[in-house]
């Protein structure tokens, strides 16, 4: 359908918007003069977030751009619950501190997307255990829990598919989605939150608080969901052979974090556009058309547009640097003074000297960096000429590194292809 508010207009054009309760009603609220205050939740599991959950920060982004204020909801309380949501187990129980000192770490993350304050369209970060931990079990069952059927309850998607791959859902987990249901009530009450943005896979989480809403305080409240992001063949959007690509540098190299962006999938560089980075629709819509070798200038584009945005333009402009010396031929021949801002863009991989001893077999060093997942595959490599070491080829698949291959600061570079690089700092 069509949809009047500029709010709702900026999602369905970059295609956040998957399904919603009434999108009709929540198009003439998102009208009103007044801002909307919208919620999304978080899982304060980890010590950052990843490209899994960029669809919902740039989600709280889209709104607060349009004027209107975001709320981001970390679980610190839920946490220690665990969503079923898509897991084939319970969730490792993390100590309060553990879960606090998640919780600073990924506020630093949303820094770089949203703005925090006072003001009417500010963001405000809350922790829902502020409010969970103070629940009287016994209260909260007769005055919440009246509101769900284990029967309702079955029908959720989360919970269907958990039971048919027949693994264990315990009943710790299954009050997950009576208190994400809470939390909406609470956010409505006491802030006057009337929409819960969340991924496909929360919509039955999101119905639930709805209608929990709705019974016991009479307000209309609205949930929306983004679409489960995948790449055009099929891959799980923010997973590499590697593992997650985090947001945060710390978790994840910054020149990793752009290598990703620059390796999509030529099918996906429009989509990726559209949902994350500010570039205008229209002018994406330009790009697009873009054909073969010119769609590699696009993929750049889309790795500097996020890459600035997650990590700032310095942290871009030393990976500029890197790719230059990489790809473009300007790299020193003497590996020694490269220069220290491009190093620090590149993944480090420190070895203790006790275990390098004098020498090291370099194909032992590929599979030490993570580089290469066995030495057959370096081998290989290295009879094709594609293995490197400080810029040059390896020749031989017998060859060691020694305490002379690496620089004034026991640093050298391996090269495994065109695209995979890696410092190893002697330690």
């Amino acid at each position: 359908m069509t949809v009047q508010s500029e709010f709702l207009q900026e999602m369905q054009s970059r295609g956040f918007v998957h399904q919603c309760t009434d999108l009709i009603e929540l198009d003439k609220s998102a009208l009103d003069d007044k801002p909307l205050t919208i919620y999304i939740g978080f899982d304060a599991t980890a010590k950052s977030l990843h490209v899994g959950n960029l669809v919902q920060i740039m989600a709280l982004r889209r709104l607060q751009q349009s004027g209107h204020k975001p709320i981001i909801l970390m679980g610190g309380g839920t946490t220690k619950v665990g969503d079923p949501s898509g897991k084939d187990e319970m969730r490792r129980v993390l100590t309060d501190a553990d879960i606090e000192e998640n919780i600073q770490n990924i506020r630093r993350v949303f820094e770089k997307y949203v703005t925090f304050g006072d003001g009417p369209t500010d963001a405000i970060m809350l922790n829902n255990d502020s409010w969970l931990s103070e629940l009287n079990y016994l209260e909260f069952l007769r005055d919440y829990g009246k509101h769900f059927t284990i029967n309702r309850m079955m029908t959720f998607e989360s919970v269907k598919s958990r039971l048919e791959r027949e693994q264990p859902l315990s009943f710790l987990e299954f009050n997950y989605m009576i208190l994400q249901a809470y939390d909406f009530y609470h956010l409505n009450k006491k802030y006057g939150c009337s929409v819960e943005i969340g991924g496909s896979d929360q919509w039955g989480n999101i119905v639930n608080g709805v209608e929990l809403t709705r019974r016991v305080s009479k307000n209309t409240v609205y949930g929306l969901t983004t679409p489960l992001i995948t790449t055009s063949s099929g891959a799980k959007m923010g997973k590499t052979a590697k593992g997650a690509v985090w947001l945060d540098p710390q978790q994840l190299p910054t020149y990793d974090f752009w290598q990703f962006w620059r390796n999509t999938e030529d099918a996906d560089v429009g989509k990726f556009l559209r949902l994350f980075t500010d570039l205008p629709v229209s002018e994406i819509q330009n790009l697009e058309k873009a054909q073969g070798a010119e769609i590699n200038e696009v993929k750049k584009q889309l790795a500097n547009e996020t890459t600035k945005m997650a990590h700032g333009e310095e942290a871009l402009n030393a990976v500029l640097k890197t790719v230059a010396s990489l790809y473009e031929g300007n790299a020193t021949q003497d590996y020694r003074i490269v220069n220290r801002a491009i190093e620090s863009a590149l993944p480090i991989v420190t070895v203790p000297k006790d275990d390098f001893n004098d020498t090291m077999p370099v194909v032992d060093l590929f599979t030490l960096s993570g580089l290469a997942k066995s030495k057959g595959e370096v081998r290989r490599l290295i009879k094709g000429s594609g293995a490197k070491l400080n810029d040059a080829v390896i020749a031989d698949d017998s060859a060691t590194i020694s305490a002379s291959d690496f620089n004034e600061d026991n640093v050298l570079k391996l090269s495994f292809g065109k695209k995979k690089h890696a410092l190893i700092h002697l330690n």
